[in-house]
């Protein structure tokens, strides 16, 4: 199975799985995933699809400059192309970008204070995020250059009022930040929700646990090593995705 192939199949069960756990945004929100040996090309979902149609072999493959290379009957969503070149354009280790709308991705987003270090999901983030202003529909490709500076070195960016952004070099490693994102964006909301003064941990936790978790040195560990980021997970959520969403490898 060439490289390509190989990334196709993880892509297009990384759209099941999120269509499986309800992440979705009808036909809106996008995973890339940089075709291998290409600077400039990357996979990216169909738009008018479901999450839960995408295929390996009908993603498409798209340049830097918003042509399709290969042809197809559909087209790139133009906030999608916007917002996925740039990452692709400016991290060469951002192999894999996954946005989401999630309901507590979006509400955090909002907060002024962001995401804070209230559950060791949370934790896992301290000093790996940042944060990119509204500036409405991102169709401007003047844009690209104010979400890579956001991100910079980051994980994370949160796209304020908007939604959720996480770069990965897999797709394995990508959903993984991503999972435990959303997870540590759900626990904040339910926390606030209770109306009580939240218990912040001591000085020192939150930067221990990124260290130990998603700090460069680490996620550089999981690469060279020999379990990467999300890859001990990653072969049960392919499971996963034969049994609730079987196709996906066509």
């Amino acid at each position: 199975m060439t490289s390509e192939r190989l990334a196709r199949v993880d892509l297009a069960a990384c759209y099941r799985l999120v269509a499986h756990f309800g992440w979705t945004d009808l036909i809106y929100t996008h995973i890339s995933m940089r075709v291998s040996g290409s600077h400039d090309q990357f996979l990216i979902n169909p738009f008018g699809l479901a999450f839960d149609e995408i295929t390996a072999s009908n993603l498409l493959k798209v340049d830097l400059e918003g042509t399709l290379v290969e042809p197809s009957e559909h087209e790139v969503h133009k906030a999608g192309f916007v917002i996925h070149s740039a990452i692709h354009a400016m991290r060469e280790d951002a192999n894999c970008v996954l946005h989401l709308h999630t309901r507590a991705g979006m509400a955090v987003s909002a907060l002024e204070e962001g995401l804070l270090p209230l559950t060791q999901h949370a934790m896992l983030f301290h000093g790996r995020i940042g944060y990119h202003e509204s500036e409405g529909l991102a169709l401007s490709l003047d844009e690209r250059a104010r979400l890579a500076r956001d991100l910079g070195d980051n994980i994370v960016l949160m796209l304020r009022n908007h939604g959720t952004l996480v770069v990965g070099k897999t797709v394995a490693e990508a959903f993984s930040i991503m999972w435990h994102l959303e997870k540590a964006c759900q626990a904040q909301l339910d926390i606030l929700a209770c109306g009580r003064q939240p218990r912040l941990p001591p000085a020192g936790i939150a930067r221990e646990i990124a260290r130990l978790g998603f700090s460069d040195a680490r996620l550089d560990e999981y690469s060279t090593g020999k379990s990467p980021l999300g890859h001990k997970e990653w072969p049960a959520m392919l499971r996963l995705a034969d049994r609730v969403a079987p196709g996906f490898r066509d």
